[in-house]
Parts: structure tokens; C-alpha cells; sequence
């Protein structure tokens, strides 16, 4: 399928049918949110990776009882950091160093203008900075899901905090921010699966300034 193709049929499905995911799919996606956009590279956030059908009812009764949680073959909880430390730097400039062969002590400016510029942040402002790092990880795997022709669905309406308590991410300094569903649509059952997508048009969405 090629991009646009796929872009196209993708959709958020609300009823899935229960099918698994082959593993391969699974991996090229959780790959393409790896290799996702982050600010300064630092990747503020985790995803932890539910397949487990008994932790999957239990986000369900918990948190979100949304059908996609049970129907689903797996479940992306994206998971931002609470707050970013100098260690966490250090340990992004020592991954650095390791992954391109080259003295940590070159990095010295690179940390030091990380440091001088997010640090000095207030800690809510650090927070929502990482949950929209989050967010365009959210965005890589919607595209790589719709590239393997796997449904998906982007949810936020679910309970953080009852979700945080279930998978204790809070003693791990992170908070869920939102949740993605893979799968295969039921087309009889989900009303929207033969839908034509509705979108702006260009000339609605776009503002072109040309010299």
C-alpha cells in the first residue's frame, strides 16, 4: 500500500474483531515510534506494550471501558516523564557518545545548552513539554500501524490516574498521556468502517504565504 493509500484507510476504529497482530507488524511499528521526531532527541517518554489479556480487562474496568482495549491484539500506553533531570541528559549524551564512537567530553555544549535552556523551565511547563514529545511518537505509529495495514485507535478519554496506580508508572516518574488500540476493524460492526473520511480541504486548512 502505498503512503497515501494507507493514510487514506486508515481511520480511528471502534470495534475490533480480536484477531492478533503478527509480531513482525507489531515490531515495525513499535521500530517507526522509535525512530520517531523528538525535541533535541532526548525522547521524554516510554510505551509500555500490553498483549496480556488479563491486563488488558483489567485497563478496561480500571480506566477505559472503551471496546478497543479487549478486542484489540495489543495496547500502546505512552507514558511521559513527570520531570527531566540532569541525569537523564547525561545519560542521552553518554548514549550519544556510544552510538556514533565519539568522546563524550565533544558533547560538552550540546548538554550544557539542554540543560541551561529546558532545567531553567518551571515543572509543569517540562511536563507538558514531554507529553507533546509523547504525542508526535503517537503520530509516527498511527502512519507505520496504517503502512502495515493494522487498524488503530487513538484514545484519551480514560481515567490517568487509575491507569498510572494499575501499571505503576508514577514511582517510575512517568504518567500515561494517551493510549493506542492495534487491531483489525469489524467491518459489520463498526459503523464507521466503510465511512468516507471527512477532512478540510486544503484551501480551509492551509495558509500558503508565497513571495
Amino acid at each position: 500500500m502505498q503512503f497515501n493509500e494507507a493514510i487514506n484507510w486508515r481511520y480511528a476504529a471502534k470495534k475490533m474483531n480480536g484477531q492478533p497482530v503478527p509480531q513482525a507488524k507489531i515490531d515495525a511499528i513499535l521500530e517507526a515510534i522509535r525512530l520517531s521526531a523528538s525535541s533535541a532527541g532526548l525522547q521524554p517518554y516510554e510505551v509500555i506494550v500490553i498483549s496480556d489479556p488479563v491486563l488488558k480487562a483489567k485497563v478496561y474496568e480500571k480506566s477505559c471501558p472503551q471496546p478497543q482495549i479487549q478486542e484489540g491484539s495489543h495496547l500502546l500506553v505512552f507514558a511521559s516523564q513527570l520531570s527531566v533531570s540532569e541525569e537523564d541528559i547525561s545519560t542521552y549524551m553518554e548514549r550519544i557518545a556510544r552510538t556514533r564512537n565519539i568522546p563524550v567530553d565533544s558533547l560538552n555544549g550540546f548538554s550544557d545548552s539542554i540543560k541551561n535552556g529546558l532545567l531553567s523551565m518551571p515543572p509543569e511547563i517540562i511536563k507538558n513539554w514531554a507529553s507533546r514529545q509523547a504525542y508526535i511518537a503517537l503520530g509516527f505509529g498511527l502512519v507505520a500501524a496504517a503502512m502495515e495495514e493494522v487498524d488503530s485507535c487513538a484514545m484519551e478519554g480514560f481515567n490517568p490516574a487509575a491507569l498510572d496506580e494499575l501499571l505503576g508508572l508514577t514511582e517510575k516518574n512517568l504518567g500515561s498521556v494517551v493510549l493506542l488500540a492495534l487491531g483489525y476493524r469489524d467491518e459489520e460492526k463498526d459503523f464507521l468502517a466503510g465511512a468516507a473520511k471527512v477532512r478540510k480541504d486544503r484551501a480551509e486548512l492551509f495558509t500558503e504565504l508565497v513571495a
